[in-house]
């Protein structure tokens, strides 16, 4: 049976999220009495090629597959391929990355 891959279009990426235990390992903390659901983390899967004029403004995708993000919970749309439940949402809803300091 053949699999199959989502290719985001445009500015959009593909994020596969992270299991609530590997979440809680990356030291992201939401403040207690937070009335909205805590930000999502996940692994980005995949990236569109970006928007055609921010070639033009020397804009570049500021994420690549690999990258470890943080979205609200409300970001894009939750698509199912092959049993596989991934979100696609435009890259300026994403948070940021979560990148590891040597300190």
């Amino acid at each position: 049976m053949a699999r199959h891959a989502l290719r985001p279009l445009f500015d959009r990426v593909v994020i596969k999220e992270l299991e609530p235990e590997r979440m809680r390992k990356s030291g992201l903390v939401v403040p207690p009495g937070t009335s909205e659901p805590p930000p999502q983390h996940g692994i980005v899967l995949a990236v569109g090629q970006g928007v055609d004029w921010w070639e033009t403004a020397g804009v570049r995708m500021p994420v690549r597959p690999g990258d470890h993000v943080v979205f609200p919970a409300d970001a894009g749309a939750w698509i199912d391929v092959d049993d596989e439940r991934l979100l696609v949402c435009r890259v300026t809803e994403l948070l940021g990355v979560l990148e590891t300091v040597e300190g």
